[in-house]
């Protein structure tokens, strides 16, 4: 049954943009490439066209998604995440149980939302957030999975701690390209 508070509730699924390939360091410190940076403002530019400005962010903690969020707040306000032109900053997590995660334990960080945030941009991972997006709607989801700055929007039918398989419609897409 659909709850009529949860009328209005959007998921923003965010793979990261474009990454450096592997190098000796760490995984996790991986930086964006150039082409990243650039997808990842782009990515910002069409959520503010399609006003899709979250109150709050959950991103991974890997230097990659940190990037890609500086970018995405850039390309969304022109100014850095702390605020801008928008309107007031959304509330931003950064989550290491986002990297590296399952598709369970990408709902779980989801379904501990704050009732009261209406637009929830996570920035995460592949496969996690490909399968993320497949558990929410199996139907209308890319099989192939999401390439990098790809930007999924699903529509929730229940509440954030309600949320679960089959309740969150696709309603759009975009492969941000800067």
């Amino acid at each position: 049954m659909t709850d009529a508070s949860a009328q209005g509730r959007t998921l923003v699924l965010l793979r990261h943009a474009k990454a450096e390939p592997p190098g000796e360091g760490p995984d996790e410190r991986r930086p964006l490439a150039a082409r990243g940076q650039a997808d990842a403002a782009a990515a910002g530019v069409w959520l503010a066209k399609h006003d899709l400005l979250p109150d709050v962010v959950v991103c991974s903690t890997a230097r990659r998604t940190r990037e890609t969020w500086h970018g995405v707040a850039m390309g969304m306000t022109g100014s850095p995440p702390e605020g801008g032109s928008a309107g007031p900053a959304p509330v931003v997590r950064y989550e290491a149980d986002a990297y590296e995660a399952h598709p369970e334990d990408l709902l779980t960080l989801l379904r501990a939302m704050d009732p009261t945030a209406r637009t929830v941009l996570l920035i995460a991972h592949n496969p996690g957030i490909s399968l993320l997006s497949v558990l929410l709607d199996p139907e209308r989801a890319d099989q192939d999975g999401m390439r990098t700055s790809d930007v999924v929007v699903h529509r929730p039918d229940v509440d954030w701690p309600e949320l679960a398989p089959n309740r969150a419609p696709i309603t759009d897409r975009h492969t941000a390209r800067g």
